[in-house]
């Protein structure tokens, strides 16, 4: 069976996650003492116990997320059988989540992932002032309609509109100044899209207002060491396969300002023939989208204890 790893992104943080897997196996436990100590700060206290308000601030739900979704590799390699050199043939993770594809596929140490994510985090947040940049989600505009919005909204608001997320299914998500980006609901809502709503978020990410946060990381990751992957990761930007380093460190940099092209990452993994999708890590979204974008392909979430069971095909 032909088999890809995908890594859940921001908004899948709950308290609570990963708490069960360190409980009960040591692979698990390994990964969160380890993420702990590459930030200096019990991260992994805050993902088992709380505050929500302090889990959902950008700079802990990225490295919290990541550590989660690492752990999981862990388990399912130790308890699960998994090789993924041998049964895995691409890996790919939504925004944040490509840090974690990198660092299972060893093209990313667990600790440098931790602190870029934590650094990506803050540069994030730091790029535009609280209250100035607002994110959207378009339910039933596919991606064309939506990027006619995006400009024209734009062109209105005379700021920046964007798409930040193309998640497959007719869900698009639009990102920049809130002016815009509330304009761009209003397109939105005129020419009957199902559904345009603002979204809960901290900042606008993925739009041309997070270029600061791109030069902090473009300088971070200039000094960090990357490898060429073990398996093939398909980047968030060009949703296609990279396996450079050097352009892996590029693709990183420009992931920060650049379109998660989501539903083309999956489309393309599904046509080389990858027939199950094992979302690594807290929640089911990736497995969600999988049903809208590549309904052939079969999907599996694995994020607690019970998702081990060795009737789902991964052993």
């Amino acid at each position: 069976m032909a088999r890809a790893l995908v890594f859940p992104g921001q908004g899948s943080q709950a308290v609570g996650m990963g708490k069960a897997l360190a409980a009960t196996f040591a692979e698990a436990r390994a990964v969160f003492e380890q993420v702990d100590d590459a930030l200096g700060a019990p991260l992994s206290r805050l993902m088992f116990e709380g505050p929500e308000t302090d889990l959902i601030l950008t700079a802990n739900a990225q490295p919290a997320l990541m550590a989660v979704s690492l752990a999981v590799v862990g388990v399912l390699q130790a308890h699960a059988g998994l090789d993924l050199a041998r049964d895995v043939s691409f890996v790919a993770g939504h925004s944040l989540g490509e840090y974690s594809a990198l660092a299972a596929a060893g093209a990313l140490t667990l600790s440098d992932a931790a602190r870029l994510l934590r650094l990506r985090g803050q540069a994030m947040q730091a790029a535009v002032p609280v209250g100035q940049g607002a994110m959207a989600a378009l339910i039933g505009a596919e991606f064309e309609a939506a990027r006619e919005i995006a400009a024209q909204a734009a062109a209105a608001a005379g700021a920046v509109c964007q798409l930040a997320n193309d998640n497959g299914g007719g869900q698009v998500v639009l990102s920049g100044a809130k002016a815009a980006v509330e304009q761009a609901i209003d397109i939105a809502r005129a020419r009957g899209v199902k559904r345009a709503v603002i979204l809960p978020v901290s900042a606008p990410f993925h739009c041309a207002l997070m270029q600061p946060a791109a030069e902090v990381m473009a300088q971070a990751l200039a000094t960090t060491s990357i490898h060429a992957p073990r398996v093939a990761i398909v980047a968030n930007v060009t949703a296609r396969p990279a396996t450079d380093a050097a352009e892996i460190r590029r693709l990183l940099v420009e992931q920060v300002t650049g379109t998660v092209r989501w539903r083309e990452s999956v489309a393309f993994i599904a046509a080389q023939g990858v027939t199950q999708f094992v979302e690594c890590g807290a929640g089911k979204v990736l497995t969600g989208l999988l049903k809208r974008i590549a309904p052939q392909a079969a999907g599996v979430a694995v994020g607690a204890p019970a998702d081990l069971d060795p009737y789902r095909g991964l052993a």
